[in-house]
């Protein structure tokens, strides 16, 4: 079978299990997801879908979140879209639409009434905004790190021009690509919020005195940026209400781009400005400061903050940072996170050496941990676990502290792109004492991160009655071990395969 037959049949496969074409409001995926909007939660067979080969889990959230992992999720969406667009526009057939209707009301207002905080919802649309733009990122950050190479080495001189180029060019328009998406994802129009966006980074504005002070072009970035695209969105939905209809092709963008544009240039691109060079001086200030403790502090509690979907609140400030200094600090110390649910996973392996299904789980969930991938052993092992949750924290506590603890002793460790982390981040690595000691710290703290995880899970991590449980014989069926509760986002990646899904456990 080839390629493109095995994605085609992996959408086939899916489609059903959703409750078919009708079903479907909308198609998107992410780095590791297929994002489904569905019109009737309740069609979808969630058992069948987790038994799939190609389903890693499942993730509920805004959207319903099949989990088909990195590469795989990009070759097979387009493939499920075309069904989509095939299938007759009715919806499968149901026994009774009334009561099916109400049944996926009632799931929905649950959801809604547990889960969707205003704060959560906003950080929601933040993480819309940015999350679009990580393949760009992850791209030009290789380049550029691969062009650094180059010129360290003194090799191709004549090609090394070019590939600064390419790997600044995305960089240099961030901010319009920001505008676009905020105001996009705020009900505005797109494109002017990419014009009151491009206002930030257009080298005219050094010719402005705002308020005393001449501005520079990017000031503000993409924090201006942002704070421009949803101002423009509300000064656009102004205009829809009170200008009439006649003139409104012609007066609604002029005031949109004219006020909006007044406003960040004698505002907000000042403040904007104040606040990202705040940003950067307190990442830079707590690392060689309280490196250690920060580290110990962060790598410790990324997990649960990822379990909250608070995480999102951090993509902002990478990207900051990045547009800033060239690379984010944050990131190589959140990343040990992973590394703690790595070494957990394995001290979960030699615990339970009688439960075959869970066994078979994390042996084809670690490859994807090591890579940085999550899902599989969080919400396949750990999280259903309880306790190996914790101390998988544990583990990301200590990598993070031993980045930590050299960002204190003179050697950072940066990223020059957000999405990545364990293995699949040191192409993207970046440092101020050379890559070859930027490599060996981040290498380190993932050992470190392995090696407290496995430990802290391995001694502290069960109780007699979690083994009495779990350390159990099983069959040797290819059954989903996934316990993907509602309400939680995680960091990309996907979730696994077999074995029964077990119940949580007590702590």
């Amino acid at each position: 079978m080839s390629t493109d037959d095995k994605n085609r049949a992996v959408a086939a496969a899916i489609l059903p299990l959703v409750g078919g074409a009708g079903n479907i409001t909308s198609v998107a995926h992410c780095m590791t997801r297929l994002r489904l909007g569905l019109r009737d939660r309740s069609l979808v067979r969630d058992e069948e879908l987790k038994a799939l080969p190609a389903v890693m889990g499942v993730v509920e959230d805004d959207t319903y979140q099949i989990v088909l992992g990195p590469g795989t999720v990009a070759r097979v969406t387009p493939e499920f879209e075309a069904l989509v667009a095939e299938a007759p526009a009715a919806p499968a057939a149901t026994p009774s639409a009334d009561d099916l209707a109400a049944q996926g009301a009632a799931i929905r207002a649950a959801r809604k009434a547990r889960n969707q905080t205003p704060f959560k919802l906003f950080l929601r649309r933040i993480a819309n905004v940015f999350v679009p733009l990580i393949p760009a990122l992850i791209g030009c950050g290789i380049i550029a790190g691969l062009n650094g190479l180059l010129i360290n080495l003194g090799w191709l001189p004549a090609v090394t021009p070019a590939l600064a180029a390419i790997a600044s060019g995305f960089m240099a328009l961030i901010a319009v690509f920001v505008g676009f998406n905020t105001a996009k994802e705020f009900g505005g129009t797109p494109i002017l919020g990419g014009a009151v966006a491009a206002i930030v980074v257009f080298p005219g504005v050094a010719k402005v005195d705002a308020f005393g002070q001449t501005l520079s072009p990017g000031q503000g970035g993409v924090l201006g940026a942002l704070g421009a695209a949803v101002l423009a969105v509300y000064v656009e939905k102004w205009c829809r209400r009170w200008v009439p209809e006649s003139l409104d092709v012609l007066v609604t963008p002029t005031l949109t781009v004219l006020v909006s544009g007044l406003v960040t240039i004698f505002g907000l691109m000042f403040v904007a400005g104040e606040v990202s060079n705040a940003i950067g001086e307190f990442a830079d200030w707590l690392l060689v400061h309280a490196g250690a403790g920060a580290g110990f502090v962060l790598g410790g509690l990324f997990l649960p903050l990822v379990m909250l979907g608070l995480h999102q609140a951090l993509i902002p400030i990478h990207t900051t940072l990045i547009e800033q200094q060239g690379h984010t600090v944050l990131l190589p110390v959140l990343a040990m996170a992973g590394a703690g649910q790595v070494g957990a996973a394995m001290a979960v392996y030699l615990r339970l050496p009688r439960n075959g299904s869970i066994r078979r789980t994390i042996k084809s969930a670690l490859p994807a941990g090591f890579l940085g991938v999550g899902e599989p052993l969080i919400y396949g092992v750990s999280l259903p676990l309880g306790r190996p949750f914790v101390t998988a924290c544990v583990g990301g506590a200590f990598g993070g502290g031993f980045v930590g603890l050299f960002s204190m002793l003179g050697t950072k460790v940066g990223s020059t792109a957000i999405g990545p982390s364990g293995w699949a981040l040191f192409p993207l690595l970046d440092g101020d004492k050379g890559l070859g000691r930027t490599i060996a710290v981040y290498a380190g703290g993932l050992l470190t991160g392995y090696l407290a995880g496995f430990v802290a899970t391995y001694f502290w991590g069960f109780g007699a009655r979690l083994l009495e449980e779990f350390d159990v014989d099983t069959d040797t069926g290819p059954e989903t071990v996934v316990a993907a509760s509602a309400g939680t986002t995680p960091p990309p990646g996907p979730a696994p395969e077999p074995g029964p899904e077990p119940k949580p456990a007590k702590l």
